[in-house]
Parts: C-alpha cells; sequence; structure tokens
C-alpha cells in the first residue's frame, strides 16, 4: 500500500522544484513596416508588450495629390526607414543583439514600397544573423489586438473562434479566426473597400484627404437620416458593395448642385457614413452568430471611425475588441506582434523572400 506521506512529500518537492524553475527569456521581434505612406518600426515582447512603437507618417506629403503618389511614398521610406529603426531600438533600450528576430511586411502593398521595407530587414537579419519572418499586413491588423503598451493594463486576450472583420482603405474582409494563424474566409467586398468609398466620396462632398477622418468629422454635428442612401446587403453571402453606394451620392451631389447653395455636404457626409457603418455591423454580427463566435474583432484603418466603433460595442451581443485608435492605421507593432506568433510556429523565411504586392489572407 502507498504511503500517502510520501505522495504528499514527493508532490511538495515536485511542486518545489517547478517553482524554483527559471521562467524562459521573452522573445522580442522587431518588425518592420512600408507597405503604402507609413514608414514604421517596432519592438514587441511575446506578441502582446509594446517597448517601443514609431511611425513616420507621409500624410502631408500625399494631401496635395488628393491620394497616395506611389513614386513620392517609395523615396520618402528611402530616407526614413533607417532612422525609424534606430529611434525604435533606441526607444525599446536594446539593440539587435536582444531581438529575436526581424519581422517584416511581405505584402499587399504597394510594391515599390514594400521593396525598401524588405531590403532593410534583409539587411539587418544578414548583418545581425538574426531570422527574418515574412508578415501578411492583413493578418497583423488583427493581432493589433493583442497588444498593449507597458503603462496600460492589458486586457483579456480574444478568445477563439472569432469573426474578423478586417476594414481599411484598401480591404474590407470578414474572416473567421478558429485560433491563432488559421483563418476561413467569409466574404470580402466585390468593387469599393470601404476605406476606399470613404476618400471618393470626401473628394466628391470637397472634404479633403485622408477621407476617413473627413467625413467623420464632418458628420460629427450633422443628420445622417438627411439623405437615404442604399444598402447593399447582398443577401446569401457575407460579401459586400459599396460601388452603389458611392454611385448614390455622386447622382445626389449632381441633382442638388446648382440649385441649393451651398452644398449640404455634412448631412450628406453623416448620411453616407450611416449607410457604410450600417451593413459592416449588421452583416458582421450576423456572422458572428452563425458562427456561434467568442467575439467580433475589428482591425484596419476604418476601425478608427468613432460610428463605427459605437455601434459595435452597442449592439454585439458578443464580446468587441477593437485596437485603440493609434493601432488601427498602420504601423509596425501590429506587424512585431503578427511575426511573434509566426516565429514560435517555426517560420523562417530566407533572403530571398520577395515581396507579394497582391497576397491575400486566403493564401495563408
Amino acid at each position: 500500500m502507498a504511503n500517502p506521506k510520501a505522495a504528499t512529500s514527493r508532490i511538495a518537492s515536485q511542486a518545489a522544484t517547478a517553482a524554483n524553475i527559471p521562467e524562459p527569456p521573452p522573445t522580442r521581434i522587431l518588425g518592420v513596416e512600408s507597405s503604402c505612406d507609413e514608414t514604421a518600426a517596432a519592438v514587441v515582447e511575446n506578441g502582446r508588450l509594446i517597448l517601443a512603437n514609431v511611425v513616420a507618417s507621409q500624410v502631408d506629403l500625399h494631401a496635395k495629390f488628393g491620394g497616395i503618389f506611389p513614386e513620392v511614398a517609395s523615396r520618402q521610406h528611402i530616407l526614413t526607414i533607417y532612422p525609424v529603426i534606430e529611434q525604435a531600438l533606441q526607444q525599446a533600450h536594446l539593440t539587435l543583439k536582444d531581438v529575436d528576430a526581424v519581422a517584416i511586411t511581405r505584402g499587399p502593398g504597394l510594391p515599390g514600397s514594400l521593396v525598401v521595407g524588405m531590403n532593410a530587414a534583409k539587411g539587418l537579419a544578414l548583418g545581425s544573423n538574426l531570422p527574418l519572418v515574412g508578415v501578411n499586413h492583413l493578418e497583423a491588423h488583427l493581432y493589433s489586438a493583442w497588444l498593449h503598451q507597458a503603462d496600460s493594463q492589458p486586457k483579456p486576450p480574444p478568445e477563439f473562434p472569432l469573426v474578423a472583420l478586417i476594414v481599411s482603405g484598401g480591404h474590407t474582409e470578414l474572416v473567421l479566426m478558429t485560433g491563432h494563424l488559421t483563418y476561413q474566409h467569409l466574404g470580402a467586398s466585390l468593387d469599393d473597400a470601404a476605406g476606399e468609398a470613404f476618400d471618393k466620396v470626401a473628394r466628391l462632398l470637397g472634404l479633403g484627404y485622408p477621407g476617413g477622418p473627413a467625413i467623420q468629422k464632418a458628420a460629427e454635428k450633422a443628420n445622417p437620416l438627411a439623405f437615404k442612401f442604399p444598402r447593399a446587403w447582398l443577401e446569401g453571402s457575407w460579401d459586400f458593395s459599396f460601388s452603389g453606394l458611392k454611385t448614390a451620392v455622386l447622382r445626389e451631389v449632381r441633382q442638388i448642385e446648382g440649385v441649393v447653395s451651398p452644398l449640404p455636404a455634412a448631412d450628406m457626409a453623416a448620411s453616407f457614413q450611416e449607410a457604410v457603418v450600417d451593413v459592416l455591423v449588421h452583416k458582421t454580427i450576423r456572422a458572428a452568430e452563425k458562427y456561434q463566435a467568442q467575439g467580433i474583432l475589428v482591425a484596419g484603418g476604418v476601425s478608427a471611425n468613432q460610428a463605427l466603433r459605437q455601434a459595435f460595442h452597442m449592439l454585439s451581443p458578443v464580446p468587441v475588441h477593437i485596437p485603440p485608435i493609434w493601432l488601427c492605421t498602420d504601423n509596425a507593432a501590429m506587424i512585431a506582434g503578427a511575426g511573434y506568433y509566426r516565429y514560435i510556429h517555426g517560420q523562417r523565411d530566407s533572403l530571398a523572400m520577395d515581396v507579394l504586392p497582391n497576397w491575400p489572407l486566403s493564401e495563408l
């Protein structure tokens, strides 16, 4: 018969031994981002804690063009990429010797912009003998929901399964996340992305660039019910369409111009925004109910829109995870965050890796 005292003593000894085992050192990833018009570098620890996050924006450079001018973007990346990386390491009080891997945006994005970041990351990896991890920009937007700063209390991480809405200037996509790095494509925009529609409508209304913040500002004290703009529900699918809505705004502008002065741009902006938010929120919530999701994740530049954020928090029956506004737009912390999960799952890319300007999330 076993001696219960001996068994108890053995368990206690094992517990004490386990308690004395030092924790493994943290895994720190240097992220580099240059997919569009933001030059960024960041250091993230264990996929969550942001040690440094530096972003050099080009918004003012492109404002005079009314949109992003690719050649200007790539030239500016060349000028700022190394100073930004150096600043991020200084901000984290680290050197490349303290970093476990370099994560770099591989795509999607502007080819010339992507190449600048890729070449810089390859140089760092080669010169410091560090692993190189290529990251999908859309996947990285999703992982921004796991990030937090050292001076903020981390929120509990999202629980799977999740229905995730990626909504940005170039993409609108609905996916089911059943686990880390595991995606099922549900739907996407069949024409204009939501952010693209914001930019085009802002231009129609003379509100300036970038369109998302301009429309939000104009709509703040306006009437969202002033104009009955259409909603493309596309019943039977999880896809989106915003070209018809954009055309409806254009038609309304042409009918009003010369009859009403000044153009009721604020009410039109509010009504347009209401139509976009209505479709995005209700289709995402219906998908979450259909797939019995534990939560909803919303990411990408358009997720900074206050009306969209408020609608999700008010209407969703499950927890909603939306990154803070400063993590919604392009940044390198999200690249480092996603890169961490790729790294711990064994991904290592060669120095021959090339950029993928049209790399869909469905190919991961």
